[in-house]
């Protein structure tokens, strides 16, 4: 991600996201500040960037150093997507600050549920 001359790299497998602005509108029409839902366990927001995934080892049938690719970094890749609106684990995420903006880099077992698709949902169904 960059932003001005920096770059922002997400490594292994973690995933960088916007979380959202914390303010939910009740049934009734009344808006609850951040503070309130700091005590829920689950938090969401959407993926603005994704780490190359777990580092997998050389296979074992590579004998061949000479061949091109030998050694080369190999990844088991994640289910994620940049866009993706994710719900994940509130406790696992690291806050970072990146040029004043705020981030949560989350690692992917912490990822719970995606939302994939054109249009993100403005509130999840009651049962979650």
């Amino acid at each position: 991600m960059h932003r001005g001359n920096k770059e922002l790299l997400v490594v292994g497998d973690r995933v960088l996201v916007k979380p959202d602005d914390g303010e939910v509108k009740t049934k009734v029409g009344l808006y609850l500040p951040a503070g309130v839902r700091e005590k829920e366990e689950v938090r969401s927001g959407t993926i603005v960037a994704v780490g190359p995934g777990t580092p997998l080892p050389p296979p074992a049938d590579e004998h061949e150093p000479w061949k091109d690719g030998y050694r080369a970094p190999r990844y088991l890749p994640m289910a994620v997507s940049i866009g993706d609106y994710a719900l994940f684990f509130r406790k696992a995420a690291i806050e970072i600050t990146f040029e004043e903006e705020h981030f949560l880099v989350v690692p992917y077992g912490a990822i719970l549920v995606l939302v994939r698709g054109s249009r993100v949902p403005d509130q999840l169904p009651e049962g979650l």
